[in-house]
């Protein structure tokens, strides 16, 4: 697919609205004047001030047939109104040529819920509601579903103070590599040599963080340690990651410390009694799905009754708050399994339920060869499921309470959170609403810099893969001395701040 982009520079705009209709298409974005377009798809979109305005123009070629649309805007609109108008224009010249009228409209962002409740400071709840649909061409089910989560999320969200912060620990390593996944985790059977080293560094890194923030006089909020799988660390690895944390960091004001256990088939007594040894006060066993056949299609080596063995285990361990997490879209997935998954999970009463919508990232061993091919004959299933999943979900108490989303999702859908009253995840709305520090150890961690004073940002990246973090090590610690840098202009605010514990 070649896309034209003329004027503007919307080219990330306009190639992710393609994507959205086209997820495997390849896109070659050329700039300047319209030009003899070749065999292929062709997508124009262009920008042009006239004495009266602005216009913004798209146009398509698919299959033969060609389409256009143009609108001519006041002056003075600004990018952003004109970013929007022209995504407008080429959504519904695609929705017609595709047949697909994505859910989430023009929106490709990760975080729509954080975009409505700006839009509902600004404006007010239903004047946002009513932009989402008419002016985003959201649907009127999923506006209702952002709505109903930045709802939920509104008393998380004031329990933060300027001078908290979360934690983020990354075990990059997995028993296998799913044909789903694309993140910086590393096999087992090729890395198990690095982890012993990995995991000493890492303790390392954990303890000269916290030294850190205990300096600036930050209060840890919450602590998360996800991965990969952190349960292919055995049980005195485990513990030592934990006891880092408790060396390094003053939890006395830690709501939360959740470790992903993560595959059924890593789940042994010993790693529990590690993880509740550590302070853990909330793990994720994350099934995917109750499908025997799908699991084996995606490459993952637990069976269903792992996960029930599993889940049994960590309640007689004394875990009280359980996530487990459920991908929608799966290939040999159907509506009718995905509801018997859905049935099975509710059966054993987990205190929350993620439901992912299967995203296939370009690295993952599933994603097709390329082709210009359109989303819906994917999407239809899909929807069904997560229908499926809010009916089921809602009629067991469970509410949801974050939601993002990610690129290449089938049907453009979304990934949310549902907990039971009480149970939400601190760290989850945290991170997903960007509304805290995040300071992140491991290889393929950012660290996420909020200044609580207004709305700067700062990344700091860890090096991505297992054997850069170790053969790089002092390089990537010395630049922890960017968050006292950071911090050094609002140190002084922080100490009037008042305390909240617990």
């Amino acid at each position: 697919m070649t896309l034209i982009l003329d004027g503007h520079p919307f080219r990330y705009e306009m190639e992710c609205l393609c994507r959205l209709f086209y997820p495997r298409a390849k896109i070659e974005s050329v700039c300047g004047e319209p030009r003899e377009e070749g065999g292929g798809p062709t997508v124009y979109t262009g920008l042009k001030k006239l004495p009266e305005g602005v216009r913004v123009s798209a146009r398509i070629r698919i299959n033969g047939a060609e389409e256009q649309a143009s609108e001519v805007l006041a002056p003075g609109a600004g990018r952003e109104e004109e970013e929007r108008r022209m995504s407008v224009l080429l959504w519904r010249l695609l929705a017609g040529a595709s047949g697909c009228r994505p859910k989430w409209g023009v929106l490709t962002g990760v975080r729509p819920v954080k975009l409505l409740g700006r839009l509902a400071a600004e404006r007010g709840e239903r004047e946002a509601a009513r932009f989402f649909r008419e002016e985003l061409l959201v649907s009127p089910e999923k506006t209702a579903l952002a709505l109903r989560t930045g709802r939920n999320q509104k008393e998380i969200l004031a329990r933060n103070r300027p001078d908290c912060f979360s934690l983020y620990i990354g075990i990059p390593f997995c028993p296998s590599r799913c044909a789903y996944c694309s993140f910086v985790s590393s096999s087992v059977e090729k890395t198990a040599p690095l982890i012993p080293r990995y995991v000493r560094l890492l303790c390392g890194e954990i303890r000269r963080t916290g030294e850190i923030a205990r300096g600036l006089h930050l209060r840890l909020q919450s602590a998360y340690i996800g991965g990969g799988t952190p349960t292919v660390l055995s049980a005195e690895q485990l513990s030592a990651v934990m006891g880092a944390v408790w060396d390094g960091f003053d939890l006395s004001g830690c709501r939360e410390f959740t470790v992903e256990a993560g595959r059924p088939d890593t789940v042994t007594p010993e790693r529990l009694d590690a993880i509740r040894a550590g302070g853990a006060t909330r793990i994720s066993i994350n099934p995917q799905t109750l499908n025997d056949e799908v699991l084996r299609r995606i490459g993952r080596r637990h069976t269903t009754a792992q996960t029930l063995s599993a889940f049994a285990l960590a309640r007689k361990h004394g875990f009280c708050n359980i996530n487990m997490d459920l991908i929608a879209g799966l290939p040999g997935d159907s509506p009718a399994s995905f509801r018997r998954t859905l049935a099975g999970v509710l059966a054993l009463a987990p205190e929350s339920v993620t439901v992912h919508t299967l995203s296939l990232k370009r690295a993952a061993r599933l994603s097709q060869q390329e082709e210009e091919h359109p989303l819906a004959a994917d999407a239809g299933a899909a929807e069904t499921m997560l229908s499926d999943a809010d009916r089921a979900l809602s009629g067991k108490g469970y509410s949801p309470y974050y939601l993002y989303r990610q690129s290449r999702m089938v049907g453009n859908l979304e990934n949310t959170g549902w907990a039971l009253p009480g149970r939400e995840s601190l760290y989850n709305v945290m991170i997903m609403e960007e509304c805290q520090t995040v300071l992140a150890c491991g290889a393929g961690a950012v660290s996420k810099l909020k200044d609580p004073f207004s709305d700067r940002m700062e990344r700091i990246f860890n090096f991505k893969y297992p054997y850069e973090y170790i053969g790089r090590y002092g390089e990537m610690m010395s630049r922890k001395d960017r968050v006292k840098e950071f911090y050094g202009g609002f140190a002084d605010r922080l100490c009037g701040v008042p305390q909240q514990r617990g």
